[in-house]
């Protein structure tokens, strides 16, 4: 096979790249004097001055927030969901699914931090493994990667730059100027490669405002953007800033420079060279994660004897300088992880105390102050022991626990699987409705029995009664079960005690049940099934069914089944049936026979009806215009088909009740419009039920007809039974994206479970 060459040449696409990086490299200002970044502060005062925390919490907003709408929101959880969370991580791993409440505390957490100046504790994300501790901490460090490559975010350390001989009188850089350099030559920022003898970085990244000596900074701050501003801003900004001082090695060369130029301030800043950086965990460049390992955080060492420090003026070369390095150092000015941080030995973090109380921390003779989030993460098993470790009470002072626990609600839990099965798309078709099925078993495993004597008299009973299931509905979409309409209302003004009522005990609702990990093996194994033509609940159920007999190796398959709560082998049924209900529903649309919105116009005369008929009036009719009694025919066939009481008086009530129902509902949603199929969901129900029944026979058709479908006695289906397989495997193949192989399977499946 030839190919086309390029009517373009190698060097002109070189070149194109080279012109493209030139421009983006001079666009982000990457390097510039300290004057030229003294003019960008005096511009953004308040954007250059940030510490880390303050970072984060713009970062976060950068990325926007949306107003959580889900049913714990509306009982008085989280506010606000952040896009950040909804971006992949590092570009691999998915978005952090659901969560909202552990972002807001975060969010607060870093206001707070910015508020008092100082980052003075450490977050500590805990909960049961595979929660997305980790998912969270990252996602937060790829955000910050993103927003550093941004105007908006923007960060600056600097260089100490020595020029090479020429430039200089008996030194590189240490006296006046020789007679052949430029005379308008003001830094030595941005001098050729060829011209630089020596380029020497701050191992902290140090901001650049810390060159000005900390008993100056105030009224260098006034006397650039004026005393009524720089008043306002000193009051925002982190101690690291107002009282900090340069590192160590940083401050041994600003003292030499200074001392060899008679104190002259200018010619320090001479050799300042303010570069931009991006953060970036890969490279170690302010984003650190911590490993549980034995070593110290930090070194502290003799800088090696290369090149730059060789060509370095005398009376730097007299001077022992020393290099910081280590995961503190590298993790300056932006976030460090502590994964599993309660796996270590105590004592090789109690440094974190000083840390985090003064900002700064001894590196060997030196001490480094820094400009640190700090976040670790823990599960609940090492949390409850470190509890019990007799210096916990000066840990806590230290720490804001945040907790994270399994997700309770099945659309959060399914998000985190449904961005992850195109993997295996290369393998096998993927039928519909895996992530769901996964997400509803694990729900239902993670969910506790409520304790009837922390309710009233009035609820206790209902509440009692409610079944995982029940409960599941209930934190997803607010869903009631069947009920009274007086029962339904006391049953919805609890559902926020329910949500809180195992919050304050150690093993809360959420610590307990099947992790993400342990799903997504399930689903990995289901894909590896030879006996399934296709990813689908049914492989997902078969490796579920087998997972749940490995008693011995999971805690929460271990607990004590309590009226129908952690039966996880039960469970397995529970979600079964939910399939199914899914999937009839699916094949009776399929083959025509589901008709919303004849119901749902249905279900909308009959509650016009019944409530001209409560007031006693007539009702106009659309057609005619005139003004005619309530349709009786209408409001008893609607009455019959959901079995509404045959007495009189319970009748009235019944219908009394129906209009309680929608006056509440537009009360609870103003403005919006009605879907009575949602307001009366067991009506809806009965009206499925009511007319499937019906439709048996063109079912049982359908099915003859698929098993012979195909296959060497296709020409004995009937033409009614071909049409109605054609119409059926079409529809659920263009419309419901199954496969004919899987769409085939479901079928059987329902008909063999249902008829």
């Amino acid at each position: 096979m030839s190919y086309e060459r390029s009517p373009v040449s190698p060097q002109e696409i070189i070149n194109s790249i080279d012109s493209a990086v030139k421009k983006e490299f001079d666009q982000n200002n990457r390097i510039l004097s300290l004057d030229e970044y003294v003019a960008l502060l005096a511009d953004q005062p308040e954007r250059q001055t940030r510490g880390s925390a303050k970072y984060l919490a713009d970062m976060m907003d950068h990325f926007g927030r949306i107003l959580n709408k889900s049913p714990e929101a509306a009982e008085g959880g989280a506010t606000y969901r952040f896009k950040l969370f909804d971006q992949p991580v590092d570009g691999l791993a998915p978005k952090v699914a659901g969560q909202e409440a552990v972002q807001n505390h975060i969010y607060r957490a870093l206001k707070t931090f910015s508020r008092q100046q100082i980052n003075n504790k450490l977050i500590l994300l805990h909960g049961p493994n595979g929660s997305a501790k980790s998912s969270i901490a990252h996602a937060l460090m790829g955000g910050m990667e993103r927003y550093s490559r941004t105007t908006e975010g923007a960060v600056y350390t600097f260089n100490w730059v020595f020029p090479v001989e020429r430039y200089t009188k008996g030194g590189i850089g240490m006296n006046a100027y020789a007679g052949t350099q430029p005379a308008a030559l003001q830094s030595y920022a941005k001098l050729p490669d060829e011209e630089v003898a020596a380029r020497i970085p701050c191992d902290l990244r140090d901001h650049p405002l810390l060159i000005i000596p900390e008993e100056h900074r105030r009224a260098f701050l006034e006397n650039l953007i004026g005393k009524s501003r720089t008043d306002e801003l000193w009051e925002t900004l982190p101690n690291y800033l107002t009282k900090g001082d340069l590192c160590h090695r940083c401050r041994e060369i600003f003292d030499a420079v200074l001392e060899a130029n008679g104190g002259d301030f200018r010619k320090v800043m001479m050799h300042i060279q303010v570069e931009r950086f991006y953060f970036a965990r890969r490279y170690r460049r302010g984003l650190v994660t911590i490993e549980p390992q034995m070593h110290v955080d930090a070194q502290y060492h003799q800088l090696t004897y290369n090149r730059s420090v060789s060509a370095l003026p005398a009376s730097l070369q007299s001077l022992n300088l020393f290099a910081l390095t280590g995961d503190l150092v590298d993790g300056n000015r932006g976030m460090i992880e502590y994964s599993d941080l309660l796996k270590r030995p105590i004592d090789t973090f109690k440094y974190l105390l000083g840390a985090c109380e003064t900002g700064s921390v001894n590196i060997g003779s030196a001490i480094a102050h820094l400009d640190t989030v700090m976040l670790g993460s823990t599960n609940e098993i090492q949390l409850d022991a470190f509890k019990e470790f007799p210096d916990f009470t000066s840990f806590k002072a230290r720490i804001e626990l945040i907790r994270v626990p399994y997700l309770l609600s099945v659309s959060g839990e399914k998000e985190i699987y449904a961005s992850q099965l195109q993997q295996f798309s290369g393998e096998k078709h993927i039928a519909p409705h895996i992530a769901w099925t996964v997400a509803l078993w694990a729900v239902l495993t993670r969910l506790k029995k409520p304790n009837s004597i922390s309710y009233p008299p009035s609820i206790s009973t209902i509440v009692s009664n409610l079944s995982p299931l029940d409960k599941a509905r209930l934190y997803d979409t607010g869903e009631l079960p069947t009920l009274s309409s007086e029962d339904r209302k006391l049953l919805k003004a609890t559902i926020r005690k329910l949500r809180e009522e195992y919050v304050n005990i150690p093993y809360y609702e959420g610590r307990m049940g099947a992790s993400a990990r342990e799903i997504k093996s399930i689903v990995y194994d289901a894909a590896q099934n030879a006996e399934f033509p296709c990813l689908s609940p049914l492989s997902v159920l078969r490796e579920i069914e087998e997972f749940v007999k490995h008693v011995t190796e999971y805690e929460f398959l271990k607990q004590e089944i309590k009226d129908g709560y952690h039966d996880a082998n039960e469970f397995i049924n529970v979600v079964r049936t939910e399939y199914l209900n899914r999937i009839d529903r699916e094949v009776r649309e399929a083959m025509g026979l589901y008709n919303s919105v004849q119901w749902e116009d249905f279900l909308r005369r009959y509650v016009q009806q019944v409530s001209f008929l409560l007031k006693r009036e007539k009702i106009k009719n659309p057609i005619t215009g005139k003004l005619e009694d309530p349709d009786l025919t209408l409001i008893e066939e609607f009455e019959n088909i959901v079995e509404a009481p045959s007495d009189s008086a319970d009748r009235e009530m019944f219908r009394q009740n129906v209009i309680s129902q929608i006056g509440a509902w537009s009360l609870d949603h103003p403005g919006e419009t009605v879907v009575y199929g949602k307001v009366y969901g067991d009506f809806w129900k009965k009206l499925e039920k009511h007319y499937f029944e019906s439709q048996k026979g063109m079912l049982t058709t359908m099915h003859d007809a698929l098993l012979v479908y195909g296959t060497d006695n296709d020409n004995t289906i009937s033409a009614e039974g071909r049409k109605l397989v054609r119409q059926t495997l079409e529809h659920m193949k263009s419309q419901m994206g199954y496969c004919e192989k899987c769409a085939k399977e479901v079928i059987t499946f329902l008909m063999r479970q249902r008829y």
